[in-house]
């Protein structure tokens, strides 16, 4: 088979390259799967089961909060599936390996908008925990959030009814103290921006 066929008869990856193998958003773009995925630095990360009650909740009440917000605003709220590109060396697609999709992201310059989603660092992204997700957000994506430049990053767990935002000061993320119930959380990425945590977890089981 000629190199040109075999690059067209990219299809979904299977199990085993999830720990081998190297990805980017041109191939990203081939495949045809029925579940979420992203890449973090060339490997490939499966959503592991739908969202739970609880995280869509919050997810909902969050990016309603930001969405209310900016309406009319320079800054834009988006909410998963929303396909984040993160460059390093270019901005084609064949040298970006890594795309992820944040659960609500804020978007701040209109350049980084197109078609496809958002290519370059959000202002500031929100990961909700859920079950089987929490090395990855913990780790894999808070460090190419950091290294991207992504101004906040913000970590709601659902289960403790708890908020830590990470904030970048000279290119390393800082965290705040835990926010829970009752506290209201100001942005410094958007600027005027209050979360009442009351509301967002008011509804959990």
């Amino acid at each position: 088979m000629e190199k040109e066929e075999l690059k067209n008869k990219v299809e979904e990856p299977s199990v085993e390259y999830l720990t081998g193998g190297h990805y980017t958003y041109a191939d990203y773009l081939t495949w045809q799967m029925e579940e979420m995925v992203e890449l973090i630095k060339g490997k490939v990360f499966k959503q592991a089961a739908a969202p739970r009650v609880n995280h869509q909740r919050i997810a909902g009440s969050v990016f309603t909060a930001f969405f209310s917000f900016l309406k009319g605003e320079k800054c834009e709220a988006f909410i998963a599936p929303f396909d984040v590109r993160l460059p390093v060396k270019s901005k084609k697609n064949e040298d970006i390996d890594t795309v992820v999709q944040p659960d609500i992201c804020v978007v701040c310059d209109p350049d980084k908008l197109d078609e496809l989603g958002c290519v370059g660092a959000p202002d500031l992204v929100v990961e909700i925990l859920s079950p089987g997700n929490n090395k990855k957000e913990l780790q894999n994506k808070y460090e190419v959030y950091e290294e991207s430049g992504i101004k906040e990053y913000w970590v709601i767990h659902p289960n403790e009814c708890t908020l830590i935002i990470y904030t970048l000061v000279d290119g390393k993320y800082y965290a705040s103290k835990i926010f829970t119930h009752g506290d209201k959380v100001a942005s410094q990425a958007v600027q005027g921006f209050l979360l009442d945590l009351e509301e967002v977890f008011d509804d959990m089981m």
